[in-house]
């Protein structure tokens, strides 16, 4: 394992997904899952989030087209709410969820929608 693509992986993970959630991850992570845990944190978050070539912004919305499609609800969730902090507006969101109806299918949009309004009213405190 390269320490430094783990530990830039480790500063983008949580950045976008939340030192809390990144932390219990971790604490919650047995031998028999830290090293998933590891390879996470350094290779997606530290070798492809960390890369370059797009912006946290551009990557935000891969994932959330990615995830809709591949019916990732609770992923999803905690995907919207890195979106959100990488500099996505829930319009932007939106727009996202109105491309994959067209090319994923509605029942996929009305789901993600559906996940959107959750983790939006859960923001907003009315949840």
């Amino acid at each position: 394992m390269s320490k430094e693509t783990f530990d830039r992986g480790l500063e983008i993970r949580k950045s976008v997904i939340g030192a809390e959630f990144v932390d219990n991850a971790f604490k919650n992570a047995d031998d028999f899952s830290m090293p998933l845990q590891e390879l996470l944190t350094e290779y997606c978050w530290g070798y492809v989030w960390g890369r370059d070539g797009l912006p946290l912004k551009s990557r935000s919305m891969i994932n959330l087209a990615m995830l809709s499609v591949m019916n990732r609800p609770h992923e999803l969730k905690t995907h919207i709410k890195g979106a959100l902090k990488n500099g996505m507006t829930r319009e932007e969101i939106r727009e996202v969820f109105m491309q994959i109806a067209i090319y994923a299918g509605v029942p996929v949009a009305v789901d993600s929608f559906r996940i959107a309004r959750e983790v939006f009213a859960e923001i907003d405190g009315k949840k």
